[in-house]
């Protein structure tokens, strides 16, 4: 595996161990996280926010299908779970667009879609 890879590998365990440093350690000062049809966050501060959004409990479980890595690219699919305060569980299928700078996370483009 790809040291590309292996950072996004690393970024996504911290989500399942709703781990804010390893997270934040993958990625630039400056990250963009875009969630496609829902919000764009724009820096560190702001990212860490959305790790532990109060609209969910616990942490998501998260299962990564294929990773393709493309010079400074990589792009993760999969599927996860978890649970909304209101709704309850939920499903989802996921692909996520890494682009790198200087070796960390500079941008992240996430397409989410709801399964049953």
């Amino acid at each position: 595996m790809n040291h590309q890879s292996e950072i996004v590998h690393r970024y996504m365990e911290g989500f399942r161990r709703t781990d804010h440093e390893m997270i934040l350690d993958c990625l630039t000062d400056d990250v963009v996280w875009r969630i496609h049809g829902l919000r764009t966050t724009a820096g560190k501060a702001e990212f860490d926010g959305e790790i532990e959004n109060p609209a969910f409990e616990g942490s998501p479980k998260l299962t990564v299908d294929r990773t393709i890595e493309a010079a400074e690219v990589v792009v993760v699919t999969g599927t996860g779970a978890g649970r909304h305060r209101e709704v309850g569980p939920f499903r989802f299928a996921y692909n996520d667009l890494f682009t790198f700078r200087d070796g960390l996370i500079s941008e992240i483009d996430s397409y989410v879609v709801p399964i049953s």
